[in-house]
């Protein structure tokens, strides 16, 4: 599991000024764990991190070397709000299996099992790239990058944005992408022969078809101009395809 810090947001205008900027409803975070992303204006990716009440407070549970960064970005859009943000010693504990009290359920998939925020941190071992490969969950600074938009990197799917609380930073382009375009790129998992290192080239036909991140046996995660992905493609000296849904 990647390094993560917990950043606490408190003050009276917390939630409004959280909802003005993410990706999701923060009003949810009364319900359990809320997973969400910062945008840039133009509406692509810098960061995605969980969101959870504690008291007034919100915990903001980020990757670790996103951590400052997106403290100075939201202490850059804070104005004359009435927010403190600080760097919290919680930690947080990852798990698949039973799940102890008081944990919150990973909100982008069930099989990602849940996350307890405390004291202690580390995970329980599992597996989490064959989970991630599996069923195409992103993973930030692999296949999550400055480049990335989140339309193309499942955020729909893994309940990391919502088309109806309103206005945030960069939610124009995302709104676009989500009604008025079909989306030409995206990310997939695909079969792999062989081995490849992450962030290979993919080729078709002699002609580039895309990326390749993670990969767990037999599959892998990549991201693929959509229109050139038939048939078998090359990473290095790997050999893909698309998996066979017919």
């Amino acid at each position: 599991m990647s390094q993560r810090r917990i950043l606490r947001l408190s003050g009276p205008d917390t939630r409004s000024f959280l909802q003005g900027l993410v990706t999701n409803d923060v009003e949810k975070i009364d319900r359990g764990l809320v997973y969400a992303a910062l945008l840039t204006p133009q509406g692509k990716y810098l960061a995605d991190f969980f969101l959870l009440a504690e008291g007034s407070d919100v915990l903001l549970d980020a990757d670790a070397d996103q951590a400052e960064g997106l403290m100075k970005r939201l202490s850059m859009y804070r104005l004359r709000a009435k927010v403190d943000i600080t760097l919290s010693e919680l930690q947080v504990q990852r798990g698949t299996g039973q799940a102890p009290e008081g944990a919150l359920t990973d909100p982008r998939h069930n099989n990602l099992g849940w996350r307890l925020y405390g004291d202690q941190g580390g995970d329980d071992g599992s597996d989490w790239d064959a989970i991630r490969v599996a069923h195409c969950i992103p993973e930030t600074g692999v296949e999550l990058t400055p480049d990335s938009y989140i339309l193309e990197a499942g955020f729909e799917a893994l309940n990391g944005v919502d088309f109806r609380k309103g206005c945030y930073v960069g939610q124009e382009i995302t709104a676009r992408m989500k009604h008025k375009t079909e989306l030409r790129k995206g990310l997939r998992v695909v079969e792999i022969d062989g081995m490849a290192p992450a962030g290979s080239a993919i080729t078709a036909a002699g002609k580039p078809v895309g990326t390749l991140f993670t990969q767990s046996g037999p599959r892998a995660i990549a991201y693929l101009r959509l229109d050139r992905a038939k048939g078998e493609m090359i990473a290095a000296d790997a050999q893909l395809r698309l998996p066979n849904t017919g």
